[in-house]
């Protein structure tokens, strides 16, 4: 008998009245805000202007849920195409069923679009993202919790997940919460890009690769402890598979990009970083040409003035000499 586990909720929806509030889609929405909000940050610590995150964010989380819910639709096609299953719960998004794999891939078209649009470079924005895609995935993963899937083998350990639903060919008991582990191997490759960015000034995508690696490196350990259904190939889930292949290309990326362009761009958003200097620069520059003009109309009267003083004074000198010559001819005469 356990002593101690982790009870599942008895619904995975709670009424607001007649608004229905799905904790799946509840853990989407609060992980997308955590990851605008860090993205937003640490876009800016780096010299971008603050809400240019949010305004990609309106084109990558779109693509992204859609990618993500391709993704998942087609290497599970058989819970909605195969005999018995109806096609139309295929759209039903808020009862589960979300691949990564695809919600990165997608997203990043998306994100791609909105940086062009702005003219930001896609790598430098994903790095600024990077960590708080983790931690969006660290909030997501409790959505599994509430429709009670994704879990592990079963297991008498005090943190094991007792799952009470029968449906889906669900079977009761405890097993291991792999929905927790993944949560928290989320939360720290989040604190492990944070800290390397930092240590290492990380630039031109690989802050996001290091992200892509690490979340890797679990969710292989993780989606191997894991019974729900699944494709295999040679023996291993195919999100076994996926995980090792964008692990490798995450890796090769950083060890290539650090050789063609080491360190850190310089500019990430083009007009915002000294865009305050410049415009003082301009005022500067602007009131010193306005004291240049004022001395130049002050120091114009004094020029004439001392013009027609001259002009003056050799004419009084020349009639004076005239008057002596003319003096000097009389005598003469």
């Amino acid at each position: 008998m356990e002593l101690a586990y982790i009870p599942s909720p008895s619904s995975g929806v709670l009424y607001l009245g007649p608004v229905p509030l799905r904790g799946y889609a509840f853990c989407i929405i609060i992980g997308v805000f955590v990851a605008v909000w860090l993205g937003n940050k640490r876009w800016v610590a780096r010299g971008g202007r603050a809400g240019t995150v949010a305004d990609i964010a309106v084109w990558a989380v779109p693509f992204g849920l859609i990618g993500g819910r391709l993704y998942h639709v087609i290497t599970d096609y058989q819970l909605y195409f195969s005999e018995g299953r109806d096609w139309v719960d295929s759209f039903k998004i808020w009862e589960g069923g979300l691949g990564i794999w695809g919600a990165i891939a997608l997203g990043a078209l998306g994100a791609w679009i909105g940086c062009r649009r702005r003219g930001i470079p896609l790598p430098a924005y994903a790095d600024a993202i990077a960590p708080g895609i983790a931690l969006a995935q660290a909030i997501g993963r409790w959505g599994n919790w509430f429709n009670q899937e994704l879990y592990g083998r079963p297991t008498d350990l005090p943190w094991a997940l007792e799952i009470t639903s029968s449906a889906d060919g669900r079977e009761p008991g405890t097993y291991h919460p792999t929905f927790l582990y993944e949560s928290l191997w989320c939360v720290g490759v989040a604190l492990l890009v944070i800290w390397a960015d930092r240590r290492f000034e990380l630039g031109h995508g690989r802050a996001f690769a290091l992200y892509v690696a690490g979340y890797c490196a679990g969710r292989f350990w993780i989606e191997y402890m894991r019974v729900d259904e699944a494709h295999h190939i040679l023996g291993l889930r195919l999100n076994n598979w996926t995980a090792v292949l964008v692990f490798l290309l995450a890796v090769l990326y950083m060890v290539l990009s650090a050789r063609k362009r080491p360190g850190r761009e310089d500019v990430v958003e083009p007009g915002a970083s000294g865009g305050e200097d410049g415009a003082e620069a301009e005022a500067e520059a602007g009131s010193d040409g306005a004291e240049a003009v004022e001395k130049d109309e002050e120091s114009a009267p004094s020029l004439k003035k001392d013009s027609s003083d001259s002009g003056g004074s050799e004419g009084s000198e020349g009639s004076e000499s005239k008057d002596k010559d003319g003096a000097g001819s009389a005598k003469k005469g």
